[in-house]
């Protein structure tokens, strides 16, 4: 059996906007730098011992053609001026040999701290609930963060996201935000 764990991972993101809905992901795509890879979308889990590291270092691995696995956040309009976003949040346990988890969320109306931290959120909570931290479900995300950390099992939360506002004249927009996987 081949073993398929990815040992570094980059995160980016773009936007596109074009006539057609499939060329303005296209160009969001080469925004975000990764539109010449055959892009796999996988769900959510950080493999253990997963290195992040920069964009330009990442694209410097992958050659044109290549089969890449990613978490992507997708999202897009044409009514115009309605705001649009993508975000992908991750989770990273204290012990690195654990897994942690990336999220993705799309949403309209959402700005990019909105969009981003709800990213976050899922998921830290996704985390947790597979390390046995007990939280109130109820509190707010920057509450349930400090629980988490002061867990002493997670090490590091964050996210990345991309808004736009739909073109004004109607063109299609999309944004992109993505956890782009080296083997």
């Amino acid at each position: 059996m081949i073993e398929m764990v990815p040992k570094k991972c980059f995160l980016t993101k773009g936007v596109g906007v074009h006539k057609d809905k499939l060329a303005s992901f296209e160009l969001a795509l080469r925004e975000a730098l990764i539109e010449k890879y055959n892009l796999v979308t996988v769900s959510s889990i950080l493999p253990p011992n997963c290195k992040l590291i920069s964009r330009d270092e990442g694209i410097g691995y992958l050659p044109a053609g290549e089969i890449v696995h990613c978490v992507m956040a997708r999202n897009e309009t044409k009514e115009p001026h309605r705001l649009i976003a993508a975000a992908v949040g991750t989770a990273v346990p204290v012990n690195e040999n654990n897994y942690g988890y990336i999220s993705e969320h799309h949403s309209f109306g959402e700005d990019e701290e909105t969009a981003g931290e709800y990213a976050e959120d899922i998921a830290a909570t996704m985390l947790a609930t597979t390390l046995g931290i007990e939280f109130d479900s109820n509190c707010a995300w920057h509450e349930r963060e400090q629980v988490y950390k002061a867990s002493g099992h997670i090490i590091d939360t964050t996210h990345y996201c991309q808004t736009a506002y739909g073109d004004k004249d109607g063109k299609w927009t999309t944004v992109i935000a993505a956890m782009v996987f080296i083997e």
